[in-house]
């Protein structure tokens, strides 16, 4: 497998992969060794090189900027480097990568071990119940002492919301129980943020009898820090609960939706219930003597996708518990490894080489733009094959609409089958109906990701966003151009030039420079020959990678692959 192979989408997911690797009706010839390609492939050897220098350039001690943002930087394992570890994100990610790598192998090994102390009896052994049964009682145990190693007594509160949410779907009517899950889990998310986590000290304070000790502390707060001293390695789990709010709300739909589904079984329609296709995974359900407590809390604290996911629904992990897929074997994983490795390798020397993110916290007058690292997380290397996160990279889209089938790929399912369909979707509903469910959409994903009205304006702004392009593919159908493919092709360019760049806007108010901010950027470009100028290379720069884009997407239909996206 070469390099070129490595980066291919049937490496990320094997599932992507065409059976008979023929191509695709209507195909295009390949362009790569076309004039305009070498064009393009010139481009791409200068371009990239000229934005890595302009970057190094202020990233180096000697610029006279570099004092404005040096306090964020922090040491570093290049030999005289520092590393920009100051974006939020980020940092959660890179700062726990020794925790999450020792649970990736640590799981799996430890699962063969209980296997072979504690093997099924030979008549059970090929049972889907008692595999099940297995998998459970060894996930439950890990995962209470992850999660004790992750929050400490923290873990408590976890638990009881756990234990609430569970409540709401089997105790309450199930009229009752659908809105109330909605409401009990946005409140949670508005609940954590504003509490930071429900200290101890400050619930102690509240329910405990104020005596003050000689010390002039307080008796409840003095128990309350105590405990909150023993919050285990990320002592704030709040901020990656929202996570696990996701399949608080998956439980308890797939839990509702149970009590309608007919009587008829897999087995009646003839399905192969060991190797069922994804969407009949999901779709089919788990049987109503499945949603246990103990199930769901193995399902919900499954430790090798708590921190990071992607989202797997309590359907499909009841599937892949009975069931092992075929997707899971060592000549599949190690390719994406070795992938995983080169990327994380990357973005460390881009971290330790280049202060995008610093230098924009330092807000210097002359910077148009700040740039944002996003962290591409890779699926787990553990038992149950998932959805990987992204189907694309950050970097390989050109359409709004696309972008989120691809990007946050299992989360964007998530949203299609909890919210997007059961508000009505978007066929068969009047136009305006449709935005308002886009909206309703991308208002819980602002929300979710943090409670701010920056995030609440960019989920806004993404819906409006969307709507030139709908727009663009209704007044340039594809049949008017059969006879005309180039010129079209050039078209979609400009128009995917628009939609990048309204892109980076809406995520740059929401996540970067906020509204004011972006006002400024803009004023700052258009409002001098030099940002009018610099407009127009970057422009220039997005349409030559768009055409790549495309072009890359026809050598995979050459392949036999659609990947939508």
């Amino acid at each position: 497998m070469n390099l070129l192979q490595l980066f291919r989408v049937e490496t990320l997911d094997s599932r992507f992969a065409s059976k008979s690797s023929q191509p695709l009706p209507n195909t295009q010839a390949s362009r790569w060794r076309t004039g305009e390609y070498y064009a393009y492939a010139f481009a791409f050897a200068t371009i990239p090189f000229l934005m890595f220098k302009s970057v190094y350039d202020v990233s180096q001690p000697s610029h006279p900027s570099h004092k404005q943002y040096s306090h964020l930087l922090e040491d570093g394992w290049v030999p005289g480097r520092k590393v920009d570890n100051s974006d939020a994100q980020y940092r959660s990610f890179r700062d726990n990568i020794p925790y999450m790598g020792m649970v990736l192998v640590a799981h799996p090994l430890l699962r063969q071990v209980y296997e072979r102390l504690f093997p099924s009896k030979p008549e059970k052994a090929g049972s889907g119940d008692a595999r099940l049964n297995r998998r459970i009682t060894y996930d439950l145990a890990f995962a209470a002492i992850f999660s004790i190693a992750l929050h400490g007594v923290s873990a408590l509160k976890v638990l009881l919301i756990l234990w609430a949410n569970y409540q709401i779907a089997t105790r309450l009517p199930k009229s009752s129980a659908g809105p109330a899950t909605w409401t009990f889990n946005i409140a949670i998310l508005f609940a954590n943020e504003l509490c930071h986590g429900y200290q101890f000290a400050d619930v102690f304070s509240l329910i405990l009898p104020t005596q003050t000790t000689l010390a002039g502390q307080r008796t409840g707060e003095g128990w309350g820090e105590w405990l909150d001293s023993h919050g285990g390695l990320i002592p704030r789990w709040e901020i990656l609960f929202n996570i696990t709010v996701l399949r608080l709300i998956a439980f308890n739909f797939d839990y509702l939706w149970s009590l309608d589904r007919r009587a008829s079984s897999p087995i009646e329609k003839n399905l192969d219930l060991a190797n069922l296709s994804e969407r009949d995974r999901v779709n089919i359900g788990a049987h109503i003597s499945d949603f246990t407590f103990r199930n769901y809390l193995a399902y919900v604290l499954y430790s090798p996708l708590y921190l990071a996911g992607p989202i797997v629904n309590f359907n499909d992990y009841i599937s892949q518990c009975r069931y092992p897929l075929a997707t899971t074997s060592r000549q599949k994983v190690v390719p994406y490894a070795i992938r995983f490795g080169i990327c994380l390798l990357t973005m460390e020397l881009v971290l330790h080489y280049l202060y995008a993110v610093a230098i924009s916290k330092s807000s210097p007058d002359w910077l148009l733009q700040p740039a944002r690292h996003l962290a591409q997380t890779p699926p787990p290397l553990a038992i149950l094959p998932t959805l990987s996160l992204t189907r694309r990279c950050m970097s390989d889209n050109y359409s709004a609409l696309a972008f989120w089938r691809g990007w946050h790929r299992s989360f964007n399912r998530w949203v299609v089958r909890y919210i997007y369909v059961p508000l009505g979707g978007s066929s068969g509903i009047p136009k305006w109906r449709a935005a308002v469910n886009y909206g309703a959409v991308f208002t819980f994903v602002a929300l979710w990701h943090d409670i701010n009205l920056r995030l609440l304006i960019w989920g806004w702004l993404v819906v409006l966003f969307v709507l030139p392009e709908v727009l663009a593919r209704m007044a340039f159908p594809a049949n008017r151009w059969k006879d005309r493919p180039d010129q079209y092709r050039w078209l979609c360019g400009l128009g995917a030039v628009g939609n990048v760049l309204m892109m980076m806007a809406a995520n740059l108010v929401g996540f970067a420079v906020g509204l004011d901010g972006l006002k400024g950027l803009v004023d700052g470009i258009v409002g001098s020959l030099g940002g009018r100028i610099f407009l127009v290379a970057a422009c220039g720069t997005l349409f030559v990678g768009v055409q790549v884009m495309f072009e890359w997407r026809e050598s995979e239909k050459r392949r036999g692959i659609d990947m939508k996206c």
